[in-house]
């Protein structure tokens, strides 16, 4: 009898490296890091993100590796297109994880806290054009939404360039529980905030 065997060994493309960061993020005073890679073999180009934290020992360890979070340069449903956006940037600030991204019209940043072994989103915030809206003034206007997970408070605001006074203001109460972990967060979910 004759057996065939197939190795399931995982061959790792991501080797171009986009972004590296450092800083402290889980609050021990020691460097972690943070590291975005391209896969150049697959042709959509997908990124992954990886989060390293420091141990006690000085080493870092892998906390968190996610393909989800950042869109393909050319995903599949634009039949090998470039999405049209830059690979998003992270920044580390006080403690926080922060990912600005282009979206349509605008940017989005959001904020990931190391709480309860997990980096949670915590804030989110939205600037977008928002010229469709109806407004008949010739000058620019602008959506800023934030979103305070931690709350539950959703503020947006509309605004004219060069104007002092908002147009508009609306409030509103969403609670979210429990706060989106960067692991499950895919970048579809910008849509939700």
């Amino acid at each position: 009898m004759g057996l065939l065997a197939q190795s399931n060994k995982s061959i790792d493309n991501y080797s171009y490296q986009v972004r590296e960061e450092n800083g402290d993020l889980n609050n021990d005073g020691k460097m972690d890091k943070i590291i975005v890679k391209m896969d150049t073999i697959d042709e959509t180009r997908p990124l992954r993100l990886q989060i390293f934290l420091s141990q006690p020992n000085g080493k870092l360890t892998l906390a968190v590796s996610s393909t989800k979070i950042i869109e393909p340069q050319y995903p599949v449903e634009n039949k090998g297109e470039f999405n049209g956006y830059q690979i998003p940037s992270f920044f580390i600030e006080k403690g926080i994880l922060k990912m600005w991204s282009e979206i349509k019209g605008g940017n989005i940043t959001y904020d990931f806290k190391y709480q309860n072994g997990n980096f949670e989103l915590i804030y989110v915030n939205k600037l977008t054009n928002n010229a469709t809206k109806g407004y008949t003034d010739e000058n620019t206007i602008f959506t800023e939404a934030k979103f305070d997970l931690v709350t539950g408070i959703r503020t947006e605001t509309d605004e004219v360039s060069g104007l002092a006074k908002a147009l508009e203001v609306r409030k509103k109460r969403i609670l979210v529980r429990p706060l989106p972990k960067i692991q499950d967060f895919k970048f579809s979910d910008k849509e939700l905030y």
